[in-house]
């Protein structure tokens, strides 16, 4: 997760027209040619860096899917709701490598797709997992977990709806794409926590030998 934000933040430093967090959309960076865009709002994009911008994109969306797969038995209960969850998110990861493999002005059609993908069913996904998380997860996190769903879903609605509350596009963009993100920052440091105190409590500890 931390190789999207530290490349985001080198593909826009390279743009000669600075990027906006509140006029450009995420999928700006990843665009492959220099042009004036006029939908879903008038800006000119070009993106000197968009081909690791890409590539970070298909890097995250296989590492959610990876994400997805292999914490069944660490994060998740049995129950059908955790299925479902697993299955929407990873749909999400899907949907990053989708944006990643067809930029915006490349293949529009696929690109929308993935953007679904994320927005929609990584949301929804979100929601679920609330309710699918293990027992062992604190409550605050399973609650937190479809809080941010909801409010993601929410800022997606207005998003295509053109209701951006003064965030501009590209910040009611990212309220409705990053909440997923964070989540999975919130779980995966969760998870290393507790595994560095099991390590530290299945340590050996030396006892000095007796004399005598």
């Amino acid at each position: 997760m931390v190789q999207f934000f530290v490349i985001h933040w080198i593909a826009e430093s390279a743009w000669a027209r600075p990027y906006s967090w509140a006029r450009n959309n995420l999928s700006d960076l990843g665009n492959a040619h220099c042009a004036l865009q006029s939908e879903p709002e008038p800006r000119y994009i070009c993106s000197p860096e968009h081909g690791l911008m890409n590539v970070s994109f298909v890097a995250l969306g296989v590492l959610l899917v990876v994400g997805a797969a292999l914490t069944g038995g660490v994060l998740w209960d049995r129950g059908r709701a955790a299925a479902v969850a697993r299955l929407l998110l990873a749909s999400a990861g899907m949907g990053f490598v989708l944006t990643g493999l067809a930029p915006a002005d490349v293949n529009e059609n696929q690109h929308v797709l993935g953007a679904l993908f994320i927005m929609g069913a990584g949301n929804i996904g979100l929601v679920v997992a609330g309710f699918g998380l293990a027992e062992h997860v604190p409550t605050p996190l399973r609650w937190g977990t479809s809080l941010l769903g909801v409010t993601a879903i929410t800022a997606f609605g207005l998003f295509l709806s053109h209701h951006y509350l003064g965030l501009g596009m590209g910040g009611m963009e990212r309220v409705a794409a990053l909440p997923f993100l964070f989540w999975a920052l919130a779980v995966g440091a969760h998870g290393l926590i507790p595994r560095a105190g099991r390590i530290q409590e299945a340590a050996p500890v030396e006892r000095p030998s007796r004399v005598g």
